[in-house]
């Protein structure tokens, strides 16, 4: 069983609590979509979600002057995150290793709102739910069953390529959106906070 090294920019949820009790906390920026962040997140991060980081991530550099640390549902975002901002010349980045999953298991403390499902659930619902329709209706309809071959073929792509097109377009919906973080109102929160 091989496992998957950890990267020298992942910070563990242990270490990162222990920085937030000792009142060192580095930034904290959540890249999962608002109705994510909304559901649950670590109290004192600002949402960012991964299209505006990357949209906007030159705005952001000049107030990120410090360490941040990047957290999303379990470490695949933040990383792309992490990418774009090392791109644009932001030093100092580390992601939650594990995400806001491995933070909750660890039992360190979460803002929660109204319950929803996440990403990944939403996104195994959405395409059984397809293939298991389409496997029904080829019992009648030659070919049906191709459409539910696709999805096989799309989530087999999503795996490899480590993104997942179906999420995204998931994450358009009214549902998921929440209230859009305004750029103007992050960039005023992070002046904010020493």
């Amino acid at each position: 069983m091989s496992t998957t090294p950890t990267p020298a920019s992942a910070l563990a949820p242990a270490a990162l609590h222990r920085l937030v009790r000792e009142g060192k906390a580095p930034r904290l920026l959540d890249v999962r979509t608002p109705g994510e962040f909304r559901t649950a997140h670590i109290p004192g991060s600002y949402n960012v979600p991964l299209d505006t980081l990357r949209e906007h991530r030159s705005e952001l550099l000049t107030h990120l002057d410090e360490d941040v640390v990047l957290v999303c549902r379990s470490g695949a975002r933040a990383t792309q995150a992490e990418k774009a901002l090392a791109e644009a010349g932001l030093p100092n980045l580390r992601v939650l290793e594990g995400g806001i999953v491995a933070w909750e298991a660890a039992g360190a403390p979460v803002n929660r709102g109204p319950e929803r499902w996440d990403m990944e659930r939403q996104v195994r619902l959405v395409a059984g739910s397809i293939v298991l329709a389409t496997g029904l209706v080829g019992v009648f309809v030659p070919g049906a069953h191709l459409i539910g071959t696709a999805i096989g073929a799309g989530l087999t792509y999503a795996a490899v390529s480590n993104s997942c097109t179906m999420g995204v377009l998931l994450s358009k919906l009214p549902y998921n959106r929440g209230p859009r973080p305004d750029i103007r109102t992050v960039i005023a929160g992070l002046r904010s906070t020493p």
